[in-house]
């Protein structure tokens, strides 16, 4: 059993890039990875299925709300793994590249981080490493295995123009699928 997060959502859009919205690539590429790992008989939970945020209505923080309920949803769900998908943008257009980052809270993460971006660097040409990253309000206060995977860069046409595809996204899906697989040691 396992969570796919889409970040942002709603009012919030994550990276911009003119029209283009995190939010929306975020959504399709969990959409396809549910559809993948479901076919394969995993029991998949979203953390939005729409263009939504999970936000108390008036608060005064809409982020932590949305945050603190996308924590709730996954603490207690007692999921096995949770994977975060989330685009990246940089005021320079030559960052480009997947990469994934763990958090500290879980001793395992830094091990799913490192395969995952082992099998992602390979099958996506990207030559970014995985990194810890413990400042994350999400990620501190998830207890459960877990990484968030930046599917690349809004701000780089090359990764723009891509990320926009949906062979690319599908090819995505199916790395993150073979790093699980690889992870629990199933191929």
């Amino acid at each position: 059993m396992g969570i796919t997060g889409a970040s942002h959502g709603g009012p919030d859009p994550g990276a911009m890039y003119k029209n283009i919205m995190e939010k929306t690539i975020n959504l399709e590429i969990s959409k396809k990875l549910e559809k993948k790992l479901g076919e394969q008989g995993a029991i998949v939970y979203m953390t939005r299925y729409d263009d939504y945020d999970l936000s108390v209505k008036n608060t005064n923080n809409r982020k932590r709300s949305d945050l603190s309920r996308r924590v709730n949803i996954i603490n207690e769900s007692k999921c096995d793994m949770y994977i975060s998908i989330h685009l990246n943008a940089d005021p320079s257009s030559t960052w480009q590249g997947i990469q994934v980052f763990y958090d500290d809270v879980n001793p395992e993460n830094e091990k799913l981080a490192k395969v995952m971006q082992e099998v992602l660097g390979k099958n996506m040409n990207s030559k970014r490493k995985y990194k810890e990253l413990t400042t994350i309000y999400l990620h501190r206060r998830v207890k459960q295995l877990g990484i968030l995977i930046e599917a690349g860069f809004l701000s780089n046409p090359n990764d723009r123009y891509l990320l926009r595809q949906n062979t690319y996204q599908q090819k995505i899906v199916n790395s993150i699928y073979e790093g699980i697989l690889k992870y629990w040691h199933l191929i």
